[in-house]
């Protein structure tokens, strides 16, 4: 059974950015939070509130119908979204179409950074904050 990334208790929250780390070392070798395909923030003012965004495993998601060149498009497990790269223009529609305002971007390779769905956040969330849960 295919399983997608969700955020199952956001208060639990510590902005630590283990998650982020996670992702970014896993899939692009780095150290950082810039490349990871979720975004960890602190609200201003607000001591100890945090907006965890995670791509929602769309099953037609916004963000490849933007894509004018298909670039972004369906995954092949029937959710979430996989990027061609060589048919990206770096126009960022996909980004703004995004209703869950998740899809992040590379600024450095100027292309979306399309969540995988694996799971290697979960294991390094202290607070258990994410989980995967089973797609029907």
């Amino acid at each position: 059974m295919a399983k997608k990334l969700t955020v199952k208790d956001r208060e639990r929250c510590i902005g630590c950015y283990s998650c982020m780390f996670a992702c970014t070392r896993t899939w692009y070798g780095a150290v950082g939070i810039e490349k990871s395909a979720m975004r960890v923030k602190n609200y201003p003012g607000v001591e100890g509130a945090f907006s965890v965004r995670v791509c929602q495993a769309c099953k037609q998601p916004e963000c490849a119908l933007a894509c004018p060149t298909g670039a972004l498009r369906l995954a092949k497990r029937g959710f979430g979204v996989e990027l061609v790269r060589e048919l990206c223009t770096h126009c960022r529609k996909c980004v703004r179409a995004c209703a869950a305002n998740a899809l992040q971007w590379d600024e450095q390779l100027q292309i979306p950074i399309a969540c995988r769905h694996c799971g290697i956040c979960v294991r390094y969330c202290p607070t258990n904050v994410l989980t995967m849960q089973e797609v029907v």
